[in-house]
């Protein structure tokens, strides 16, 4: 078990973490969340040693290992298996067995065991580092990041070795299908400090929307409290008879902290720039192919059109060619055969993370927007600025003294600026946070043009995608249909045999999985409807104590006005009876929850068992 006690850390003026902590106990799998830049990396690098709190402890047991995925890539073995055996432990160093089993599950085959680490692309060699860390057993298993250079194959194989991981993990993806299908609990940093649920992550944001309103609710109410007492002790001060309520309420007032206004929290603000377009096809792929060298196709005649309402999702393992029909289709490369047809109306709107090259380091953020669109002004840019969360003087740093996420950043600004009805994207969510991603989603859904889109993320993909472009094993198709359809009646090569596995195992047909899946259905209503109604009672009671409390607030007031003291003492009674009957119903209100959230969860484990 892992134990952050008290901890805050600051950087320059920035607060990051302010006398906050969490555990990670026995066998839980912990994603730990929060927008870029307010603490993740920095709770990571001291939890593994690399950084120290200005205050607080981390408490970690005696002979706990804890393998953490670095995104540095350096390697010192001439051959890919030799490299993986590093992180053998002691005991092991000769079980190549063991090195070989994980990296055949990131996508290594027999033949590139032997072969030199850097023939390979940056997401092969980040999985090697996955594996080093992998054939080392760890208590906790850190990654931070690790679906960045992964394709959906491996993501969807890494995410059932850790639900299968006996031991503790701690995650950071701004991937939330990849975090909710993987976590038992969620650690967000939310305003310097660290809450910890059971759940998943919408759980988690929508505890942090009900926490924000109690708190601005509590807050209101006690600035109302607060006048009310100002009022009567300047109203009565001077009358003896009610010198000491007076003098109560001063004593009141002197204790009372008034909570702050929480300040508003920035979100990447995404809107694409939508460009009218009246044809019926944007582009038309006809029979094109392309390949490095002659004996070596990355794509060979394959078709397709685009229309205006489009999103299509290119997926695939690394190395296959998706990349590369993005550049086919935005004329950075050019096919060997077949033809591109695109439509004389269309403008597109290109993003790819190796694009941030094209940056001039010597512009500033302004600058380089600004000439991205010739046509617009500064009071424009500096909108687009403020959406990017380049605000004020930010808006004027210089491309050099950003980091790979903030000109990715800069880049989807200028993809912002533009006016475009297609939207060309090779994996638009790398270095975006949790909320950013969801705010890209909503924008790109909003988008009013067609989209092809590079993504390993699977949220994405349920999101928008109505059609695919899928490269497999055995080379490329269209799917006509969302990526849920294609799951259930296609899947992935790498998965059938998982899947025949699993059917053997429960020896039923699918008819009788059916009835099992309505029987365990029709046992959770029944479990779950008494526990529902009685949380409803209770809500509604809660509900219409909170009127008669505001009510009796009201009245409160007025016998103050009135000088009316023997309508106070009885106002004030019931107000302590009604508000210590809330509290109650309240605690009554959380056991309840607790008790409908277990049930309801383990019914669900129950189900997945016949998904």
């Amino acid at each position: 078990m892992l134990n952050i006690e008290a901890v805050s850390k600051q950087f320059s003026n920035q607060t990051l973490l302010d006398s906050t902590g969490f555990q990670i106990n026995p066998g839980e799998r912990v994603g730990l969340v929060g927008r870029n830049g307010h603490g993740k990396t920095t709770l990571l690098n001291m939890i593994s040693g690399k950084d120290h709190p200005d205050e607080g402890s981390i408490l970690i047991p005696t002979d706990y290992r804890i393998g953490f995925l670095s995104q540095k890539i350096e390697f010192s073995r001439s051959k890919i298996i030799d490299e993986a055996m590093l992180g053998l432990l002691e005991h092991e160093k000769d079980h190549y067995w063991k090195a070989e089993k994980i990296l055949a599950g990131l996508g290594f085959s027999q033949d590139d065991m032997e072969k030199s680490p850097e023939m390979f692309s940056g997401g092969f060699q980040v999985r090697l580092n996955l594996a080093k860390i992998l054939v080392s057993d760890p208590d906790l298993l850190i990654l931070d990041e690790p679906t960045n250079y992964l394709d959906i194959t491996s993501i969807r194989w890494i995410s059932k070795f850790l639900v299968s991981w006996p031991r503790e993990v701690l995650l950071v993806t701004h991937d939330r299908s990849f975090m909710d299908r993987v976590v038992t609990h969620i650690a967000g940093i939310h305003r310097q400090k660290i809450k910890k649920i059971k759940g998943d992550t919408s759980k988690y944001y929508m505890q942090i929307a009900q926490d924000e309103q109690v708190w601005e609710k509590t807050r209101l109410n006690q600035e109302k409290r607060t006048k009310e007492i100002e009022v009567f002790i300047s109203k009565f001060r001077a009358k003896a008879r009610l010198a000491s309520m007076v003098q109560s309420r001063i004593k009141t007032l002197a204790k009372s902290r008034t909570k702050d206004k929480l300040q508003k929290l920035k979100n990447l603000e995404f809107s694409f720039n939508s460009l009218a377009f009246a044809g019926k096809q944007v582009l038309t792929i006809e029979d094109i192919s392309f390949g490095w060298d002659k004996d070596n196709s990355l794509i060979k005649d394959f078709s397709l059109s685009v229309y205006p309402e489009d999103r299509i999702g290119v997926i695939g393992k690394n190395g296959k060619g998706k990349t590369t029909l993005l550049k086919l289709l935005s004329a950075n490369l050019h096919a060997a055969t077949g033809s591109i047809k695109v439509n004389p109306g269309v403008k597109q709107g290109y993003f790819e993370q190796t694009n941030v090259q094209s940056l001039n380091d010597n512009l500033t953020i302004e600058d380089e927007l600004l000439f991205s669109w010739p046509d617009s002004d500064r009071q424009s840019v500096r909108s687009i600025c403020g959406a990017m969360m380049f605000e004020k003087d930010a808006a004027l740093k210089k491309i050099s003294m950003l980091s790979g996420g903030e000109k990715s950043r800069v880049m989807l600004g200028k993809l912002l600026m533009t006016p475009v009805n297609l939207l060309l994207l090779d994996e638009p969510s790398n270095h975006l946070d949790m909320e950013s991603c969801d705010s890209l989603v909503c924008a790109l859904d909003d988008f009013e043009g067609a989209v092809v889109m590079v993504t390993h993320n699977e949220m994405f993909l349920h999101s928008l995608a109505n059609r695919l472009v899928v490269f497999k094993n055995s080379g490329m198709e269209v799917f006509e249909g969302s990526y849920q359809e294609f799951l259930e009646k296609q899947g992935w090569e790498d998965e059938e045999k998982i899947a025949e596995k699993k059917n053997k195992t429960t020896g039923l047909s699918k008819k009788a999985i059916r009835q099992k899946k309505s029987e365990i259905i029709n046992q959770k209503s029944k479990a779950l409807n008494p526990l529902k109604l009685k949380i409803d009672r209770l809500e509604n009671s809660i509900e219409k104590n909170e009127k008669l409390i505001n009510n009796i607030n009201e009245k409160l007031l007025k016998a103050s006005m009135d000088q009316d003291g023997a309508k106070i003492q009885e106002l004030s009674k019931k107000l302590s009876n009604l508000e210590g009957g809330n509290e109650s119903l309240f605690d009554e209100l959380e056991i309840y929850m607790e008790k409908f959230e277990k049930i309801e969860h383990d019914y669900d484990i129950r189900l997945k068992e016949f998904a």
